[in-house]
């Protein structure tokens, strides 16, 4: 027999199971680490292609005292959503929506004169003032206000603050380094920003939170904790890096749970090529199985001959190239009934893979294995509402 009867499919074709329990189990013991310091769940980029919104709301039951996104349109989305406490919003263009973000009382970052004096006109144009918090660039190179122009910004902050436009609530900065245990710019870094910090409350500003923690030194640098830390990527249980440990070794549980159901299995003759470009050759008589997902999902095509997935109890490897809709497995002459699952990653602990296999498998980091899941994926959701 060339061929399998298919078992009756009552799943969709591909799916990225989220388990809230564990995002709340993460979070839970990313609290536990930081006891002097308030925790900001990040739900950047949907939640980092888990789902903001419910991840959010799961978040929160689980103790988050702030959420994070990246651009105001995601911070409306959760006020849109009916998420309540505060959200910091912290990658703007200019002419974006200050307006919307006051009224909908979410917390904005400044790095320069320009988004000041933005938020400063929407202030004054919608009648009440706006929570800021001042971001200062030092040593990362992206957003955030030079050192050279910092005194002149906070100035101009304090100005803004007394003429009621806005509140300066919060100082802060973000790492280049700290998934680099032993990298010279993380201390060169807290330095700075101690540094800094120290300028702006010379000049008379008493701020809310000073935070620049993100998840690697939330989890190493205890002395970088201040009054806030945002955890990222930890928050869905995937390890900032491999040099700190996996999401096991540093007490996480992956939350995403990505498989599909095989479309096709038969067997094939030696010698038989395998999708585009035949870049991989059937060594001999075997059986090939089709998946049913491909880079339109986000499954990233530099997986190709490399990546692990999890068939019938075993590993297998993609066969040949991902092609945008699916790619190939060698099931080695298994014969796995089409319908069955396969699993891409997921916690690890019962055979699959996890993210972090995939990530060193395509020659890249776990943060993009999980975000670059298209939207073609249903999210399914598993223990949404708490228990105990």
């Amino acid at each position: 027999m060339s061929e399998r009867v298919p078992r009756p499919r009552t799943t969709p074709r591909v799916r990225a199971e989220i388990d809230l329990d564990a995002l709340r189990a993460n979070v839970r013991s990313l609290r536990a680490r930081v006891s002097g310091a308030a925790l900001m769940a990040v739900v950047k980029a949907d939640g980092y292609g888990h789902g903001a919104v419910r991840c959010a709301r799961a978040a929160k039951e689980a103790g988050a005292e702030w959420l994070g996104t990246a651009t105001p349109e995601e911070a409306l989305a959760l006020r849109a959503a009916g998420l309540p406490g505060r959200v910091l919003c912290w990658l703007w263009a200019p002419g974006g929506p200050w307006r919307e973000a006051i009224a909908a009382d979410v917390d904005v970052s400044v790095s320069a004169s320009w988004s000041l004096r933005e938020v400063t006109d929407a202030a004054r144009a919608e009648g009440r003032p706006a929570r800021v918090h001042l971001k200062a660039d030092t040593g990362l190179g992206r957003g955030g206000c030079q050192p050279a122009d910092w005194p002149d910004l906070v100035a101009d902050a304090l100005a803004a603050e007394r003429d009621g436009l806005i509140q300066i609530v919060g100082l802060w900065s973000h790492f280049a380094c700290a998934d680099e245990p032993d990298h010279p710019a993380t201390d060169a870094q807290l330095a700075r920003f101690r540094e800094m910090v120290g300028q702006a409350e010379a000049q008379g500003v008493r701020p809310e939170v000073r935070h620049i923690a993100n998840s690697p030194a939330l989890l190493t640098r205890p002395d970088a904790h201040f009054d806030l830390v945002r955890a990222g990527i930890a928050t869905y249980g995937v390890s900032p890096a491999p040099e700190l440990g996996s999401s096991a070794d540093l007490g996480l549980r992956p939350v995403m749970r990505l498989s599909a159901d095989l479309v096709l299995v038969k067997e094939v003759p030696g010698g038989h090529g395998v999708s585009y470009g035949h870049h991989y050759v059937t060594p001999g008589r075997t059986t090939l199985g089709l998946v049913p997902a491909g880079y339109a999902d986000g499954i990233p095509r530099h997986a190709s001959g490399t990546g692990p997935v999890l068939v019938d109890g075993k590993l297998r490897t993609v066969a040949g190239r991902v092609a945008m809709d699916q790619f190939v497995v060698d099931l080695g002459g298994d014969l796995p009934e089409a319908g069955s699952e396969a699993v891409l990653f997921g916690a690890g602990d019962r055979g699959e893979p996890t993210a972090e296999d995939w990530a060193q498998a395509c020659g890249t980091i776990a943060y993009e294995i999980v975000t670059r899941i298209g939207s073609r994926v249903p999210r399914v959701y598993v223990n949404e509402h708490p228990t105990g």
